[in-house]
């Protein structure tokens, strides 16, 4: 399976607007695979922001994004994206695309955890300056 390439990244002023690209094929990953967004900032753990089912299309973000990123999937263009509105100085970090090829609910996982996915793109940075 291709590893997952992110970006979009870059600076932006607080309540600027920045949108994420990550390129690849969800079908390389399975029928029922699961992609999203993590960040991490440094000194802090990786951390989910928003992932979406490739097979259904069903959704799951974080609190703290939520009404203000929409993660999406283009499956002719073999691109997800992540809209990202309203930024602050909080959403500074290195954003990674990744990939599970199933479901991490199946197995008793859950979908904000990192260790749950085994498919990593080398991450783009988004800076937001106050």
């Amino acid at each position: 399976q291709a590893r997952p390439m992110e970006s979009g990244g870059g600076s932006v002023q607080a309540g600027g607007s920045l949108k994420l690209s990550c390129v690849a094929s969800s079908r390389s990953y399975g029928r029922s695979a699961v992609m999203g967004w993590f960040r991490q900032a440094p000194g802090k753990q990786r951390e989910a922001v928003a992932v979406i089912r490739t097979d259904d299309g069903t959704t799951f973000s974080a609190d703290s994004v939520k009404d203000r990123f929409t993660i999406s999937l283009d499956n002719t263009k073999s691109t997800m994206y992540l809209q990202m509105n309203m930024l602050t100085a909080e959403d500074s970090a290195l954003y990674y695309c990744a990939a599970a090829s199933k479901p991490p609910w199946w197995n008793g996982g859950s979908w904000f955890n990192p260790v749950e996915y085994q498919y990593w793109g080398r991450g783009t940075q988004v800076t937001v300056s106050s």
